[in-house]
């Protein structure tokens, strides 16, 4: 199917003027493709990661995109220490934080059976408990300091909600971000923070990608038959919604998680779509006789 996507920036280039953004695992996949998407719309930018060559590479890479600063340090999430000496940094350098974008998470497939508690750990801390600290040590600084009209914006996943079998360390981590954004919705709202959430379908990077699907095995499971569109999503589409929610535009909305997949869970959730199987003449056989 020929995708119809438009994937220039859909907001105003002065959308997010005079206003700073921190995104963790910021310098690749999504992370990297939000960033430069806001830079285009005016804003400035904080970014998080853990090795040092790869923020200094995607600084360099995105320093075209827009006029706004970019910032950058060295963070591993799990470690709420680290967490706090990054985010002090990046106020000192910007003034102040304007949003948050809880993008860092790891993930593989593997029978749930063969796992050690180090690799479920592994995923858990990255996205469950960086996500927390994440949250909680710039939530803290903005109610203390009366800040107003501050967003923090979680990617989950579509099985947050489901739940998915050889990804459960995910599912369950996700599930933990989505119940956060949920609950914080309601109590920090009278603090001027909202929170809100993506859940993303199919959207090749190169290295979340790989993990998931080693070996081309997207394509042997015809991974990309499984969503109604038939395509994968392109990043652009998913940063043009990102920055939507994080906009005055978006507002009004609070506590709540937008699906982009291209009807793939919907597709897997039906009790009925195998049928979408059967050809015109298998459905011509199961008319009845009038």
């Amino acid at each position: 199917m020929k995708s119809l996507a438009k994937t220039n920036a859909m907001l105003a280039s002065d959308t997010f003027k005079d206003k700073t953004v921190l995104i963790t695992g910021g310098a690749t996949g999504l992370g990297f493709s939000m960033g430069k998407m806001l830079l285009e719309l005016g804003a400035n930018l904080c970014i998080m990661s853990r090795k040092q060559e790869s923020l200094e590479s995607a600084k360099k890479e995105l320093q075209s995109a827009g006029s706004g600063s970019i910032w950058i340090h060295t963070c591993d999430v799990r470690d709420s220490k680290e967490v706090e000496t990054a985010i002090a940094y990046f106020i000192k350098q910007a003034g102040e934080i304007d949003a948050l974008v809880n993008n860092a998470a790891g993930n593989f497939i593997a029978p749930t059976a063969s796992l050690s508690h180090n690799a479920f750990d592994a995923v858990l801390d990255i996205v469950l408990k960086g996500s927390k600290n994440c949250t909680m040590t710039l939530g803290k600084h903005w109610i203390a300091s009366g800040a107003q009209h501050k967003t923090i914006l979680n990617i989950v996943t579509t099985y947050a909600s489901t739940g998915s079998a050889f990804v459960v360390p995910s599912a369950m981590a996700k599930a933990g971000v989505l119940a956060m954004t949920r609950s914080l919705a309601v109590e920090w709202a009278k603090y001027g923070i909202r929170q809100v959430a993506i859940a993303p379908g199919p959207f090749p990077t190169e290295g979340a990608w790989e993990r998931l699907f080693p070996g081309g095995l997207d394509k042997k499971l015809g991974v990309i038959n499984k969503i109604p569109l038939k395509r994968p999503g392109d990043h652009r589409e998913l940063a043009n919604l990102a920055s939507y929610l994080l906009s005055d535009y978006a507002a009004y909305i609070n506590g709540e998680v937008i699906t982009i997949d291209g009807g793939e869970w919907l597709q897997g959730a039906g009790e009925m779509n195998f049928l979408l199987q059967l050809t015109d003449e298998q459905w011509a056989s199961l008319r009845p006789s009038s």
